[in-house]
């Protein structure tokens, strides 16, 4: 993946064409970092309007899609008009030629409209989901989630989701190794599953709890090889197991299960990516207890098994020959 293109119609939202510019459109090859041919196309270059009061000169018209390898598409503000039939036509030839399409919040609407979303999930802004699936019924419309990837196609929620979304299409590509550096250099969490809520609630602490949440997740965090039951997390917090699972859910728009799950998951894939440890260590060390549930859990999230994942990103690096698994 390294020519990348943003697509913009009449009027372009600047925040969420920013997101994308800033993992995309970035030189940060002084960390090592992946470096892009990135572009801003639209069906009319010149002169594109943003939806925050200012112009953007976009240099090139939408044959710059033609030989890129990811297709973006911020937030679209023109709901209420059809898609130009060039800008559909031009989607369509990009995901047949298979190149990957990714939207962010309001983005996902041109590829409906250009009928890539037909039979597939798709996430869009919580606001604007119940329109989605108004009018576009073939969509499978994902209602709190902050991403979800069908086939070559990346659809998230609002602004920050994009970010998400993005660093989901860049590990994707460059493992977690990569994503990581990168987050670090924007400053931004590392890692969100797309299935996270959109929104979560945020209750005011309780006076003299004693123990908050954040001090649980840090432990959790911490201690993701030893075997954490909802019963244990649930004492360590002071409060009951049905108690802790609500405020979990609010806090976090997950369950303690689901949250362990995928930092397990991560954990794996950075053990993976930057060590020769047999997959019965990594498992282990990441909290699975048995290779097994390693590549059970491996496969049914990542489409991959762990030696297949450690063989895509590990490629530049000199290892030891591995055990059979």
């Amino acid at each position: 993946m390294r020519n990348v293109v943003a697509l913009v119609g009449d009027r372009a939202a600047a925040f969420e064409l920013g997101v994308i510019c800033q993992v995309f459109g970035l030189d940060r090859s002084d960390d090592g970092l992946p470096v892009y041919d990135f572009a801003v196309c639209a069906p009319r270059p010149g002169l594109v309007a943003t939806t925050s009061g200012f112009s953007i000169h976009v240099e090139y018209g939408l044959e710059r899609m033609t030989n890129a390898d990811l297709v973006t598409v911020p937030a679209w503000p023109d709901l209420d008009r059809p898609v130009l039939p060039s800008i559909a036509e031009a989607l369509r030839d990009a995901v047949v030629r298979g190149a990957r399409v990714l939207s962010v919040c309001t983005g996902v609407f041109p590829l409906a409209m250009a009928g890539l979303l037909d039979g597939r999930r798709a996430a869009t802004h919580w606001q604007f989901a119940d329109q989605l699936a108004e009018q576009y019924p073939s969509v499978r419309v994902e209602r709190d989630v902050l991403y979800v990837e069908d086939g070559p196609i990346l659809t998230s929620a609002g602004a920050a989701a994009g970010i998400d979304a993005c660093l989901h299409m860049v590990r994707r590509e460059y493992g977690a190794a990569t994503a990581n550096a990168l987050a670090r250099r924007m400053v931004v969490p590392a890692h969100r599953s797309g299935g996270q809520a959109q929104y979560v609630e945020m209750p005011v602490p309780e006076v003299g709890n004693g123990y908050e949440l954040s001090d649980l997740l840090d432990w959790m965090q911490a201690h993701l090889e030893r075997p954490l039951t909802v019963d244990m997390l649930a004492s360590r917090a002071r409060m009951s197991p049905r108690t802790l699972a609500r405020r979990f859910k609010a806090a976090t728009g997950t369950t303690p299960h689901r949250w362990l799950l995928d930092q397990r998951l991560h954990r794996a894939e950075q053990l993976l990516e930057s060590s020769d440890l047999p997959v019965e260590a990594v498992a282990t060390r990441s909290g699975f207890g048995s290779a097994d549930a390693l590549r059970h859990h491996f496969t049914a999230r990542r489409g991959v098994g762990p030696l297949a994942h450690r063989r895509s990103f590990q490629s530049g690096r000199e290892r030891r020959p591995e055990r059979s698994m």
